[in-house]
């Protein structure tokens, strides 16, 4: 019934851009603009994975409220199912303020007694999953209610039904280790740090390496976001180092990440190789940062593809 079901936080971003250090030596700090979005890792992959053509299932949770009420009218526009989104009376929905920098750099602010950090096992109706080729946990770490043994019990329920595991991270918000994902990580098909995350969790610098740290836990395919550089794919069998899309203009980074696994997904989901899936995913990810937050710049499938056309020629050195 559905491509892909994806589990993970559903908010709304406030971007402030462009915010400098001095922002606490003045008064009053004027910004050139303070858009509200969808934002959220599974919120911000339901989108663009629907966008670029695949059904969709949203589970995450939001509040009785009028951010939890914008989500699921973003959601429902969108084509995204929400039948399995939990509303709850006893949080309020996720409010992220992001502080974007002159260059597109960007820091979260985030409420610790919002959605996001109450989101928790409890709140998934598991039966979905014989309804789901592909199960992507938008980022481990991300909701802290989800620990390395309730992965485990997700992952291990998903691989009973045959589910194809894509996820990605966030940087740990208690302190975890990788001791403490190392069992759930041996579930996962494809895994999706950015070398930044990467680097913090295993202690290593060099992408090869770090990678082979994530295969020595079980992980099938490694997928390491290098940024400017673009990705490292690394598995048993090969190591492919793919570019990133040259010149494009970066005005926000806000789900850049998002953006490139949902390339990626889209492109396993269309039966494409390891290297295609990546360059997909580089092309994707370098449309979203020229504009204002997660979901801005992917509207469909054929701006995606316009831009992977222009990578491509990029890839083979051809002349425009």
């Amino acid at each position: 019934m559905y491509d892909v079901l994806i589990i993970g936080a559903a908010i709304v971003d406030l971007l402030l851009r462009p915010v400098g250090r001095e922002v606490f030596d003045v008064d009053s700090y004027p910004v050139d603009g303070m858009p509200m979005t969808i934002g959220g890792d599974a919120a911000n992959e339901a989108t663009i994975i629907t966008r670029l053509g695949h059904k969709v299932c949203l589970m995450g949770c939001v509040g009785e409220d009028p951010i939890g009420s914008y989500i699921l009218e973003h959601c429902q526009a969108d084509g995204i199912d929400t039948s399995y989104i939990k509303r709850r009376t006893d949080v309020a929905t996720s409010i992220n303020v992001g502080l974007v920098a002159a260059d597109g750099e960007r820091t979260f602010i985030t409420n610790r007694q919002g959605s996001l950090w109450k989101f928790s096992y409890e709140d998934l109706d598991l039966s979905v999953f014989k309804q789901a080729r592909v199960l992507s946990f938008a980022s481990i770490f991300n909701n802290p209610l989800f620990d390395g043994k309730t992965l485990v019990k997700l992952f291990s329920r998903a691989k009973e039904e045959g589910m194809v595991i894509f996820a990605d991270m966030v940087k740990p918000r208690l302190k975890e280790n990788l001791e403490d994902i190392r069992e759930a990580l041996s579930y996962v098909d494809y895994f999706f740090p950015n070398l930044s995350e990467a680097a913090h969790m295993t202690g290593k610098e060099d992408p090869e390496e770090i990678a082979g740290v994530f295969l020595e836990c079980g992980v099938k395919h490694v997928v390491i976001k290098t940024g400017k550089e673009g990705c490292l794919i690394k598995n048993s069998r090969e190591t492919l180092h793919i570019p990133a899309y040259a010149g494009a203009a970066c005005i926000d980074t806000t789900g850049a990440g998002d953006n490139f696994a949902s390339g990626f997904i889209s492109a396993f989901l269309n039966g494409w190789s390891l290297r295609d899936c990546g360059q997909y995913a580089n092309a994707v990810a370098s449309v979203s940062v020229e504009h204002m937050g997660a979901t801005g710049g992917v509207k469909d499938r054929s701006t995606a593809d316009k831009r992977y056309g222009e990578y491509l020629k990029q890839v083979r050195g051809e002349k425009e």
